[in-house]
């Protein structure tokens, strides 16, 4: 049974899209197999894999608006174990036409299924907002990342967005849970890096990843190359993060697996 991860934040530029791409790239390296869905109409994870999304007749917007299934809009990446369902600038003008849908906030869940048997992990990149798309997300996966800028601003709105995960899962998903969140951009020789570590650790404790993401310069390269910074450069401290993070994801099942 895939367990599916919402990758979210309402706020932009915090990682999200990097996140799904080199976190799904280093599960799939572990044997895992993966499956990425762009849900996002800006399509950065897309074009991250050197995909061309111009030329994505199946895509995830004809997914949600059942003009295909999953199966026909999975694309292959050049990362063996990980494949992806690209996005489109369509996917915009989808969420307005989901409103007045039957069963709106069931249609990434409902379609899911039909893969659900096939990989090991699905993660969703969600919008940089709390609309009806990252309702979907939420509703379909079982859990949620929640990247976070190592910044002055990095808790502002993260309540906000606490709140939605409460209210899908009261009304929409009761299995709905916080994965983690995982503090991104993390520069050792700024002191505000430091300082926004330990408030956000002070204030959620346990539900902060131990790994943290370094800006990296080749991260921020990788996907004008088309590849995540694990297949553009393995060595540099973000792939070297990215790997410790998925390992981290590993044990934690494996320990949930053994205690239950």
């Amino acid at each position: 049974m895939s367990r599916i991860i919402a990758v979210s934040n309402q706020k932009g530029g915090v990682g999200k899209t990097t996140t799904t791409i080199n976190l799904a790239t280093a599960m799939a390296a572990c044997g895992s197999k993966v499956l990425i869905v762009d849900f996002d109409p800006q399509g950065n994870a897309t074009t991250g894999f050197g995909i061309d999304k111009t030329k994505c007749e199946k895509n995830v917007y004809a997914v949600i608006t059942e003009q295909c299934t999953v199966k026909e809009a999975i694309y292959h990446t050049d990362v063996p174990g990980l494949d992806i369902v690209p996005s489109t600038v369509h996917l915009s003008g989808g969420e307005i036409e989901l409103v007045s849908a039957i069963a709106r906030e069931y249609r990434l869940k409902n379609a899911l299924a039909e893969v659900a048997d096939v990989y090991d992990y699905v993660f969703v990149d969600c919008p940089p907002s709390l609309g009806l798309l990252t309702i979907n997300a939420l509703t379909a996966a079982q859990q949620v990342m929640v990247p976070l800028q190592t910044e002055f601003f990095a808790m502002e709105g993260i309540s906000q967005l606490f709140r939605t995960i409460e209210l899908v899962k009261r009304s929409l998903n009761p299995n709905l849970e916080l994965m983690g969140v995982l503090l991104t951009m993390y520069d050792r020789r700024n002191n505000l890096s430091g300082l926004v570590e330990a408030d956000v650790r002070g204030h959620l404790g346990r539900k902060v990843f131990n790994t943290v993401i370094p800006r990296n310069v080749r991260v921020s390269e990788a996907p004008s190359h088309g590849k995540p910074v694990l297949l553009y450069d393995v060595h540099c401290p973000g792939s070297r993060a990215y790997m410790s993070l998925a390992a981290e994801i590993l044990k934690t099942k494996a320990e949930v697996r053994t205690a239950a």
